[in-house]
């Protein structure tokens, strides 16, 4: 399991580094996000390109991924120079069609590592479609963008409701590497830690992103961060080599955990 956290702070850059977080995530989408989340408690970053040339130099075992904005008519200029400035793998968000895929992964060139950021309707429906392009290194499900997509109420639906086990199976079917969403602390979040990296295991998703629980807990107290962090990581081992998981009775609890936040919503919206 690789685990990424969003972050431009060269300082608890190199903690985490030295922790052991698998990729540090420099995001520079801008294109339409303020427009899909800026009435939303979600964070639009100030990244830039600059952070790359400055952050790629302090890496010793991290990996360095870029999100890029959407396909537009500045993409290949924005690719090639993240290319240059020293990045590892690039994310494509937004996409709609197989021919965005098919452009980004062109521009890239086989130059870096090229990983689809699934977040759209449109992408779930042309899924198989997708799939046929050549040159996909790893996708990363987004559950945030795509539950506002759908219209709905929490972005675990995706989980409970079986979209995103029906994206992995189509996923694996072509030994493409995987994963999605984010994952808070093992006994924190509104469907905790736990049960999310039990979903991760049974759906053998390879990667996550650490949610804002995590960030917090680093502003606030490096020690607090590598605490959780070691936890998270040991507990997934542990997960993986106990045959006595319930996995099934795990996906039934997030169902229930997953019904009674939507519905305590309604209650609000009314």
């Amino acid at each position: 399991m690789k685990f990424m956290i969003i972050e431009n702070d060269l300082e608890l850059i190199k903690k985490y580094d030295s922790l052991g977080v698998d990729r540090i995530f420099i995001d520079l989408e801008i294109l339409g996000k303020k427009e899909r989340q800026g009435h939303l408690d979600t964070v639009i970053s100030n990244h830039s390109i600059d952070d790359i040339k400055n952050i790629k130099p302090h890496l010793k075992n991290s990996k360095l991924l870029v999100r890029i904005n959407p396909i537009n008519k500045n993409s290949k200029l924005e690719i090639d120079t993240c290319i240059e400035s020293g990045v590892d793998i690039l994310m494509l968000p937004m996409f709609k069609t197989k021919k965005e895929v098919e452009t980004f992964i062109s521009y890239i060139d086989g130059r870096v590592k090229a990983c689809l950021l699934l977040e759209t309707t449109q992408a779930l429906c042309r899924i198989d479609d997708i799939l046929e392009v050549d040159g996909i290194d790893e996708i990363h499900i987004g559950l945030n963008d795509l539950h506002l997509a759908m219209n709905l109420d929490f972005m675990f639906e995706l989980l409970s409701g079986g979209i995103v086990d029906y994206l992995c199976k189509k996923i694996k079917n072509k030994n493409i590497p995987f994963g999605f969403g984010g994952i808070a602390t093992i006994d924190g979040g509104m469907i905790s830690g736990e049960m999310v990296l039990k979903e991760h295991i049974r759906l053998q998703s390879s990667m996550v992103i650490l949610s804002r629980a995590f960030k917090n807990a680093a502003i606030e107290d490096f020690i607090k961060f590598e605490k959780e962090f070691l936890k998270l990581k040991y507990r997934l081992e542990e997960l993986k080599k106990d045959k006595n998981v319930d996995f099934i009775s795990n996906i039934e609890d997030i169902k229930k955990a997953v019904n009674k936040i939507v519905e305590s919503k309604k209650e609000i919206d009314v």
